[in-house]
């Protein structure tokens, strides 16, 4: 690496050892009684178990081997050596009817996770599941197939969530999503923050420093998934994930590092760290073969049918944008792309093949315009879909274009929720509504939060196509049907300590046929 990088000496350090990352972790110190006798250490089961991405056949079952998931090697508290992991797949809950079994591999290059891709199942359908490592099991998991893509429903109900920073707060949100009635989650980014630090609230990052490394991330995801209620919430639906940047870093965009401390930063050095960061997500989350990272990428955008209820369409909003501008009055070049040529193609032909009554994208920063200033004056963000305003035309024009009925998009990222109206033209409010954008606010990121801020009542008051505003932590559920849908906002009145409760602060509606908000009951 040129001395002209500019790196801290930990980052060059940390970097230069995700290139070799593999080869480390295979040359580990093999002198533990453990590994010479081949069982199994004791509490290999501290992470819990997950499923994700349900198709009408199957769904992926996920656990990770680690007794000790922060230790300071990141290897999880395992020796150097592969372990079978036994899988089972019942009925019922106490596993008198045992439908599927069978034995994985974990290793120790990656993480020994488990991913076991089930097939064979019968749609729309529970199913429990557990796993077993010497004379240990693991938990039990609550798992749901997806219907038939020819099947007709009345209904479907998932929760959508994003942006849980470990120092900010408690995870109480996932403790309650845990008891709702769910068919799926979606997760849309922000599962880990990448900074270090210590918070207010006694909730210190492991480690004590930004992560960079392979290790760094792995202890990361270590000390976020021990707690109870985010693998409480794992354990009783499916889940479905897509990365946004603190996973990696912040604002990260393309191969272009985040330009604060290190402006000069060459993209190869950012892409190894794009690596180590993608290869940790994978290891820790019940993602397919598919969605394997190979270095510094990873398949993130993919699609997801249930019945004619849902299309979900997940988008990768991160590596194949343009760098963020420093010059705002560039967001309307036509050359600026956010999902990068091939995606934003893939995405249109599947809305345009849809036959899902509601077509919903899973999608990581928010679309709807927002004039950040009072007045006659205007101020956007950059990172959001308004630093990149002719993709955004291109994608709303290709939906109106192809007659795409019941267009919603979810969203994470702000820390804050919104409601709002989608349009052809944001400038005039008589133009055509392309569907709904549903903004959910945060699970922790941010604090306390408030019912409203100073930036909500802006907002409110320069964006006429917002219908709803607050800045509570919480998640959202959607109950989709067949005349209408219904978003609810469901929010706390603190995470600054456990315990808290739970309650509705607005339910949305969306009519079929009837693009736009029909009401807000707040």
């Amino acid at each position: 690496m040129s001395s002209s990088l500019h790196l801290p000496r930990r980052q060059f350090l940390a970097l230069g050892g995700v290139a070799l990352g593999t080869t480390a972790l295979v040359a580990a110190d093999p002198a533990t009684s453990a590994l010479a006798s081949g069982r199994v250490p004791d509490g290999v089961f501290t992470l819990g178990v997950a499923s994700g991405d349900p198709q009408p056949d199957g769904v992926v079952l996920w656990t990770r081997l680690a007794p000790d998931p922060v230790a300071a090697d990141g290897l999880g508290g395992m020796p150097a050596r592969a372990y079978d992991v036994v899988w089972e797949v019942a009925t019922d809950e106490r596993f008198r009817r045992v439908v599927r079994r069978g034995v994985s591999r974990a290793t120790p290059e990656w993480a020994h996770s488990v991913h076991v891709e089930l097939r064979g199942l019968s749609p729309d359908r529970v199913y429990w599941y557990r796993f077993r490592a010497g004379d240990q099991v693991s938990a039990v998991g609550r798992t749901r197939t997806a219907p038939s893509r020819a099947a007709r429903l009345k209904s479907l109900t998932f929760a959508f969530a994003s942006c849980q920073a470990w120092t900010d707060g408690h995870f109480t949100a996932f403790e309650h999503m845990a008891a709702e009635d769910l068919d799926l989650v979606v997760h849309l980014g922000d599962y880990i923050y990448e900074g270090g630090g210590a918070g207010t609230i006694g909730r210190p990052h492991l480690p004590a420093t930004e992560t960079f490394s392979l290790t760094d991330y792995r202890i990361r995801y270590g000390q976020y998934k021990l707690d109870p209620h985010l693998q409480a919430a794992h354990a009783t639906a499916p889940w479905v994930v897509a990365p946004d940047d603190h996973e990696v870093e912040n604002n990260w965009a393309g191969d272009h590092s985040q330009p604060d401390t290190e402006p000069d930063q060459d993209p190869a050095v950012f892409r190894l760290r794009r690596a180590a960061a993608y290869q940790a997500y994978y290891e820790n989350l019940p993602l397919r073969r598919s969605s394997m990272p190979h270095g510094a990428e990873m398949q993130v955008y993919r699609r997801l049918t249930f019945g004619d209820m849902l299309q979900l369409n997940v988008l990768d909003t991160r590596r194949f944008r343009d760098p963020q501008l420093t010059d705002p009055a560039q967001r309307w070049d036509p050359s600026r792309q956010m999902l990068g040529a091939e995606q934003e193609t893939w995405l249109l032909d599947g809305l345009a093949a849809s036959t899902a009554a509601w077509n919903v994208l899973g999608n990581q920063v928010f679309a709807f315009e927002a004039d950040h200033t009072d007045g006659p004056d205007e101020r956007f963000g950059m990172d959001p879909w308004d630093g990149y305003a002719a993709a955004r035309q291109r994608l709303f024009d290709g939906v109106l274009d192809r007659g795409v009925e019941n267009y919603l998009m979810i969203t994470g990222d702000a820390h804050r929720s919104v409601a709002a109206d989608l349009k052809q033209d944001f400038s005039d409010a008589s133009s055509a509504t392309v569907g709904v954008e549903f903004l959910g606010t945060s699970v922790t990121s941010g604090g306390n939060g408030t019912d409203n801020d100073a930036l909500g009542n802006t907002w409110l008051a320069e964006n006429p196509h917002m219908r709803f505003h607050n800045v509570q932590r919480g998640y959202q559920v959607c109950h989709l049907g067949r005349d209408e849908m219904r978003t609810d906002y469901r929010v706390l009145p603190f995470v600054s300590e456990p315990g808290a409760p739970i309650s509705t602060r607005a339910s949305v509606y969306v009519e079929n046929g009837r693009a736009g908000v029909a009401q807000v009951e707040a």
